[in-house]
């Protein structure tokens, strides 16, 4: 056998190198340089600066909790607790880490009352986290505690309380599951109720189980506290008697104010239809709204003790000055004005007394339009009361200049203007503070209450107060009024509501008043909103309310009476008490 030729690979074109000699050196150079660099950053991490991978490592086990704070309570005046936040448990999943079997999951479904196929839903979602129920019972958290389900874990939240129920609910409003403020106080007091979440550092293993706790970051600060002006018994005999005057009179709604005529601090608030915050499940907008500050309406008669004060205060008349209401009817352009009954000539107390519409106009008549507006201005119309409350409406005023002269003459007997119940009510401390308008107040006043200012004179003031007592009187508009012991001063308003811009056959019954009249203690102020059970007027369906209410806001408050009982009032008052003996009206709240 022949040896084989040896091979020349320099010979064959295909293995001939053509590359120049320096290109293998410069790219050894360069891999070395890669690897001195990498050399470098490993010794830098490790060695000099290693935060970067102490983080990195820190981040699979070790985690920042929010410790939540309490939130702040709510009390009356007297310091009885209104709002209080307990703790609860909510459960949430690592869907990864949560694998249980049918028969676990269906005892999860029912202690969390929930369908087992909305469970196993949320425990297949593609996420880290999921919520499965929140604000669960403490006695509910332990029983899914002891079913030491793997990837099921608890937290402690907080859920809000309020032991007054529906009695209380349009003031204090309500919180959502965040234990976030959304309605009335808890949303006005929001930031002073909510204090602030601490956090602390803890580790955890791979399935969310915190084995140790490492430091407190920042502790958690509670919610102050915030004490309402609101006098709770006071508060209750409200929501009650407003709550029989709408069943007896099948009304739409309803809303009362009770205000401290001293300090202006509103003592009662009630709206009606209500609800209970405890349990919010198929809640209305109808009865989550606060009519007495975001409900308007055109207050009809109230308004006319306002002009009388004017021409009083200006000079131009005096409670014995004389006007010539005609037959009791009154033509401006097109427009026909008229009263219920032809009175003739009347003074100007008996035109409060008896509600004229003439007389009233013939008195806004002597002043220009701006000099109308001014009086509406000062005393609030128009603009909000900017208590911090939300929702508050400012009513509606218009500029002067825009009047017609009907509209005008409108206007002096509430036509063409509208307010908030709120706002009616803080406008007739005028009358029971001497002349005087001070703000109001949702929170209690400890010491002398802010200083006011004068829109009337002390002695137009106390003129007023004698026509109003009038007017709540025997002869007047609203006998139904009186209070047992006390005198009473106030007006009666019965206005259409207006719908799509039209008057329609629907009417709003309101009471605006005070007590005792000759040292006025409580401002009321009573709205039914229509009213369908044959009565209408504010004198039938208004003024009994402010009666009921204002007799308890009274006794509460321990006022003594000023005029004597009757032997037949003191036998009713001797029953009442003899029956209410002992109980607290709270307890029913």
């Amino acid at each position: 056998m022949k040896n084989p030729r040896p091979v020349t690979f320099n010979h064959n074109p295909l293995l001939k190198r053509d590359l120049p000699a320096w290109r293998p050196r410069v790219v050894m150079l360069a891999l070395m340089g890669c690897s001195l660099a990498l050399a470098g950053r490993a010794l830098y991490l490790q060695g000099i600066n290693n935060d970067f991978l102490q983080a990195k490592g820190e981040s699979r086990y070790a985690r920042t909790l929010e410790v939540p704070a309490t939130r702040g309570r709510i009390t009356d005046r007297h310091g009885d607790i209104l709002a209080i936040s307990t703790p609860v448990r909510s459960v949430w999943a690592l869907p990864s880490d949560a694998q249980l079997e049918p028969a676990q999951a269906r005892e999860l479904a029912r202690l969390l009352e929930m369908d087992a196929n909305e469970l196993n839903r949320r425990l297949a979602a593609s996420r880290d986290f999921v919520y499965l129920k929140r604000q669960l019972p403490p006695e509910v958290a332990k029983q899914v505690a002891e079913l030491r389900l793997p990837g099921i874990h608890q937290q402690q939240e907080y859920r809000r309380y309020y032991p007054g129920g529906e009695v209380m609910s349009h003031i204090l409003g309500f919180t959502n599951v965040e234990d976030k403020g959304q309605e009335g106080i808890e949303l006005a007091f929001e930031k002073q109720l909510a204090g602030m979440s601490g956090a602390r550092r803890v580790i955890k293993d791979r399935r969310g189980q915190i084995v140790e706790d490492v430091e407190a970051i920042r502790p958690p600060r509670d919610g102050a506290d915030v004490a309402l002006s609101i006098d709770g018994k006071i508060q209750y005999h409200a929501w009650a008697a407003l709550r029989d005057t709408m069943h007896e009179h099948k009304a739409l709604a309803g809303a009362v104010v009770v205000l401290d005529a001293r300090t202006g601090e509103v003592l009662a608030l009630a709206n009606a239809p209500t609800f209970n915050p405890n349990n919010r499940a198929n809640l209305s907008g109808a009865q989550l709204r606060n009519r007495v500050f975001t409900d308007t309406f055109e207050p009809g008669s109230v308004m006319k003790p306002f002009i009388a004060a004017l021409a009083i205060e200006r000079g131009k008349a005096k409670a014995d000055t004389l006007i010539d209401t005609g037959n009791g009817r009154m033509t401006i352009g097109t427009a026909t004005i008229s009263d219920v009954k032809r009175r003739g000539v009347m003074t100007v107390s008996e035109v409060i007394q008896k509600s004229s519409n003439i007389g009233t106009v013939k008195l806004a008549q002597q002043f220009s339009a701006d000099e109308m507006w001014h009086l509406f201005d000062q005393l609030g119309f128009g603009t909000a009361l900017n208590l911090g409350f939300p929702g508050e409406a400012s009513g509606r005023l218009r500029p002067a200049k825009s009047w017609r002269p009907i509209e005008q003459a409108t206007m002096s007997y509430g036509h063409g203007i509208s307010v908030s119940l709120i706002q009616m009510a803080r406008a007739y401390l005028v009358f029971a503070r001497d002349g005087e308008l001070v703000p109001l107040s949702l929170t209690r006043v400890d010491g002398q209450p802010s200083s006011g200012r004068r829109v009337f004179s002390a002695s137009t003031a106390r003129e007023m107060r004698t026509m109003l007592e009038h007017a709540a009187g025997p002869g007047g508009t609203a006998p139904r009024a009186q209070v047992a012991g006390y005198t009473v001063a106030g007006k009666t308003g019965t206005a259409h509501k207006l719908e799509n811009g039209r008057y329609a056959k629907k009417y709003i019954s309101s009471f605006v008043g005070f007590a005792p009249a000759s040292n006025p203690r409580v401002v009321v102020a009573v709205m039914v909103d229509e009213p369908t059970a044959g009565q209408y007027f504010g004198g039938a369906v208004a003024a009994p309310l402010f009666s009921r209410v204002t007799e308890g806001a009274l006794r509460t408050l321990g006022v003594a009476p000023d005029i004597p009982l009757t032997p037949l009032q003191l036998a009713r008052r001797g029953a009442e008490e003899a029956a209410t003996r002992g109980a607290d009206p709270r307890e029913n709240m």
